[in-house]
């Protein structure tokens, strides 16, 4: 049973100081609660006259001494501790409105913001390991086959060369956010992010603050998004007899890198059947509306598959997950700067979170002197080995230290170096010198972070708009920087050992 805020807080404010009634006087309402039997009478609420169901109450017979506020107590922590509810919000009864006429209800998973995660799902049940979390039907889904079978089929079907998957999905996207009120799919697209954090998304001076191999992807994420938005303008420009309006005012770039991120971001690996009408790119992509509330935790497992039989995108949690919780899903064992690039968020306390160490980086550190350092460079660098050079929570990566290793080599042990990427250990002597280089490596990042947060500092008090976006790097840059210190710590704890 629901009931007013006012009444509520009535309620508590009764049980837990124990009052016999509580008398609210309002211009336009008398609430008035009494012990006696949990009865309301509320003038403006639906409940008037109703008893109070004992769900919504605790037995207060059975509970008046220490035992019973402190179970109370707790008992009201568990139901405020986690997420703020969005159920009654607008847009999420229209949304649950929506799918229920397509078969999907679901009582336990409730739309909440949260602190830390932001916006997600929230759990009224606990769930056991292996127990069934959602079960989304296929007509709740948005696949390509969605698109054909929509009015932009017979467009996409007669266009040569053939489109790809991902930008007839990127059209239908931005045609029907475009349609407005009259789109099938308005209580979907209402819930959808207005923006993404996406590196594509990225304004210059906060894409300039990204590590070294993230900055490269980011710039490369950007062209491809471009590229993309010129090379469908002519197929954009067949949709003209579809729209009042000119063809080149609704598909924009910044409509299509919305709908390109609300893809890259949003959407459940489902492999497609091959269509002929499609290109020869893999059709996997399906939006999975209220499914895409679950944000990732990379201490969770999961199983997310499409049931045949059902005909229902299902997801089982290997592990359990407490009343009252988040429930999370997994999107895969990825470090902070993965998951920045193609979802545009950071996991903090990630275990998979790495520091990469770029070329650039690995030469400033080199020893200058060394008349075979462009050979050793051309060695590592033909083996791969110029590339994934990381440090983690549990120190420099064994393909970091590895290609120090090499590095290392004197002249005399030069000829032992395929020995070194077979991981053997040539002498003392180059190991200390790995160790001494890695160190020296170690807090030239530390500093460049260290200087990277100080910039970030100072832009944030010019550029209130970039709040956000500079959060975000701020917190990928300090997850960095424990991560570096920690490597740190174990660098010198391994240079006392062998020294």
């Amino acid at each position: 049973m629901q009931i007013c805020s006012q009444c509520r807080a009535l309620l508590l404010l009764l049980i837990f100081n124990k009052k016999k009634s509580i008398v609210y006087r309002g211009a336009k309402r008398n609430t008035k609660i009494e012990e006696s039997n949990f009865s309301f009478s509320c003038s403006g609420c639906v409940h008037k006259q109703q008893i109070l169901p004992t769900d919504l109450i605790f037995n207060m017979q059975k509970s008046r001494g220490r035992t019973g506020r402190k179970r109370r107590r707790k008992h009201f922590k568990d139901l405020t501790s986690g997420g703020v509810n969005y159920s009654h919000k607008l847009e999420y009864i229209q949304l649950k409105k929506w799918l229920k006429e397509r078969g999907f209800e679901d009582n336990h998973l409730k739309p909440a913001q949260f602190s830390d995660t932001g916006r997600g799902l929230l759990t009224t049940k606990a769930f056991q390991a292996g127990e069934l979390i959602i079960s989304l039907p296929e007509k709740c889904l948005l696949t390509t086959a969605t698109v054909l079978n929509s009015y932009l089929g017979k467009y996409i079907v007669r266009w040569k060369p053939p489109l790809s998957p991902l930008i007839a999905l990127c059209t239908f996207l931005i045609a029907e956010k475009h349609t407005g009120e009259r789109s099938p799919w308005k209580p979907y697209l209402d819930i959808l992010p207005k923006t993404y954090t996406c590196p594509a998304c990225l304004e210059q001076e906060v894409v300039k603050l990204l590590p070294d191999p993230l900055r490269r992807k980011a710039q490369e994420q950007r062209t491809v998004v471009q590229e993309l938005h010129s090379s469908s303008k002519p197929f954009f420009s067949s949709l003209q007899p579809l729209l009042t309006e000119n063809v080149e005012a609704v598909f924009t770039y910044d409509a299509l890198l919305w709908a390109w991120c609300t893809i890259n971001t949003r959407t459940v690996y489902m492999k497609q059947p091959q269509k002929e009408c499609f290109s020869r790119e893999p059709d996997i992509y399906a939006l999975a509306p209220y499914l895409d509330l679950l944000n990732h935790s990379p201490n969770v497992q999961v199983r997310g598959t499409f049931n045949e039989q059902t005909r229902c995108y299902e997801i089982r949690m290997d592990s359990r997950c407490r009343k009252y919780e988040e429930v999370f899903i997994c999107y895969g064992p990825h470090d902070n700067q993965r998951l920045l690039l193609e979802y545009g968020f950071i996991a903090i306390d990630n275990p998979h979170s790495s520091v990469y160490v770029s070329t650039d980086t690995l030469l400033k550190c080199v020893f200058l002197g060394d008349k075979k350092k462009n050979t050793k460079l051309s060695i590592l660098k033909g083996h791969g080995f110029l590339e994934n050079l990381t440090f983690g929570w549990d120190g420099p990566s064994w393909r970091l230290l590895t290609a120090l290793k090499l590095l290392c080599l004197g002249a005399d042990e030069f000829a032992c170096w395929k020995r070194v990427l077979l991981g053997e250990v040539i002498s003392s002597g180059n190991e200390e010198k790995a160790l001494k280089l890695a160190t020296k490596i170690c807090f030239s990042l530390i500093e460049e972070t260290q200087h990277v947060l100080h910039q970030i500092s100072k832009l944030k008090k010019d550029n209130i708009n970039l709040e956000a976006q500079l959060a975000l790097i701020k917190g990928l840059r300090l997850e960095d920087l424990r991560i570096l210190q920690k490597s740190a710590e174990i660098l010198s704890n391994l240079n006392a050992t062998v020294s």
